[in-house]
């Protein structure tokens, strides 16, 4: 078992992904999930605290490019157009391995009603980031929050269209938390 290999994170990563689909989470171990990486479990422990953030690797990363966009977007852009910025943000930075990786993540957290939760949790959080992005831009609260719950919105229909598309595997993420946005856009108009 090699210590210092590079790439661990995402070894495990996909380790504990092949392990949740063959046997199921809650039947997956933290000492199996080191063993299919190639890994010790001290090495584990150094890149997640447990089984269960494996699943949000990442939602540090996309939390800070969603506000990271919105807090750069132009000084007159409206909330919307602001969150829109931090969806073509973040969006930017996902590839082919976040587009491999998304049906697979959604099918154990289905399996799993604590990764349910988890998942709720990861929304919370990145609706958090987003809001605190546009009051930072001088949006009054209550603005804030709607905007970037559909945002999160957006963005997890963006996704999931994006990696369950016929799409030739290149295509862009963007277009389609884009397109999402706009889609919610509309829909909100019509509430009246």
């Amino acid at each position: 078992m090699a210590r210092w290999e590079p790439g661990a994170r995402e070894r495990i990563v996909l380790a504990a992904l092949d392990l949740f689909t063959e046997q199921g989470y809650d039947d997956t171990t933290v000492a199996q999930i080191a063993e299919r990486a190639g890994i010790t479990k001290s090495t584990f422990f150094r890149h997640f605290p447990d089984k269960r953030e494996l699943l949000a690797a990442g939602q540090e990363t996309l939390s800070r490019l969603l506000s990271e966009g919105i807090a750069e977007a132009p000084a007159g852009a409206s909330p919307l157009d602001a969150v829109a910025a931090g969806l073509e943000r973040a969006s930017s930075e996902m590839g082919p391995i976040n587009r491999e990786l998304g049906p697979r993540i959604s099918a154990a957290v289905a399996a799993s009603a604590e990764l349910q939760e988890r998942a709720l949790l990861k929304n919370v959080g990145l609706a958090a980031a987003m809001t605190a992005a546009l009051v930072g831009r001088g949006t009054p609260d209550p603005v804030a929050h709607l905007a970037a719950e559909l945002g999160v919105l957006a963005f997890k229909r963006g996704f999931a269209e994006w990696t369950e598309g016929d799409g030739d595997g290149t295509d862009p993420l963007a277009p389609y938390t884009l397109a999402a946005l706009n889609e919610l856009r509309v829909a909100t108009a019509s509430l009246g």
